[in-house]
């Protein structure tokens, strides 16, 4: 783990340039709108407002009674505002280094700088959604001790995101294939976690597919807290640590293999 504690030593050397270079992120992403810095808040809570509209107010549809609510939009929005999170910053952090090319072949940056800000810069957008969500949901959850459990389940979320986010940005460096590929898993993620569907819908001998999905163990969390008002279970944690392992690991291992070549690939 010598090179990512590298990469670790070598963004807290920078903080006071990474918070720059975050806060010029995010206003990056609303520059030119009309409704300025609303813009980045505005487009995801349309998205889950339309969520609620559709299947609660308009079809009034119900969920089983396995699934931890009924309204079926308020059990779609507390899976889909975090999938939306994690989908912008590994999106976006994937293709951090390429679009930051130009800038590593003049300035002798660290690689890993660039993909840090772009994922701080959801989670900044991202994060104080979450909270009002959750203060929305306070008939369910009735404001209950477990509810302190979504700052720490926000911060995993984070962490997990910044690692991949890293490991993909480094690999679509070496193979530009790997932004089509990636996109569409993304794409088609939402149908391989227990976003649309509660876990228990799913049949059981394939429900091994989901955990291969770094998001399930979370949205069940956030599902747990938000819908029932309940700790998340102890699986919801060693599944996101050891996906955080194994991430961490493996960029690790690429971090050594091209330390000497990323530049030269972008």
């Amino acid at each position: 783990m010598y090179y990512f504690l590298g990469e670790c030593r070598a963004l807290w050397q920078a903080r006071g340039l990474l918070w720059v270079m975050t806060r010029r992120e995010v206003a990056a992403r609303h520059a030119g709108t009309a409704a300025g810095v609303v813009w980045p808040y505005l487009q995801p809570l349309l998205v889950v407002a339309a969520y609620y509209l559709v299947f609660d107010v308009v079809f009034g549809m119900r969920l089983g009674d396995a699934a931890p609510t009924k309204a079926v939009g308020a059990f779609l929005v507390v899976g889909a505002l975090p999938w939306m999170a994690f989908c912008d910053a590994v999106g976006r952090g994937m293709n951090s280094l390429i679009d930051a090319g130009g800038l590593l072949h003049k300035n002798p940056l660290p690689p890993v700088l660039f993909v840090t800000r772009t994922v701080l810069a959801s989670g900044l957008i991202y994060g104080p959604l979450m909270l009002l969500v959750a203060l929305a949901y306070l008939p369910s959850h009735g404001l209950q001790p477990p509810v302190l459990a979504l700052v720490p389940l926000l911060l995993v979320q984070l962490l997990l995101c910044l690692v991949l986010s890293y490991v993909l940005a480094i690999l679509a460096a070496a193979l530009r294939d790997v932004v089509q590929l990636v996109g569409f898993f993304l794409s088609v993620g939402i149908y391989l976690s227990p976003i649309l569907f509660p876990m228990a819908m799913f049949p059981e001998r394939w429900r091994w597919v989901l955990w291969l999905n770094p998001m399930t163990a979370l949205v069940q969390g956030y599902q747990q807290i938000l819908l029932q008002g309940a700790w998340p279970p102890a699986a919801v944690w060693w599944v996101s640590f050891i996906w955080l392992g194994v991430l961490a690991l493996l960029l690790n291992v690429l971090v050594a293999r091209s330390r000497d070549q990323l530049v030269d690939w972008l």
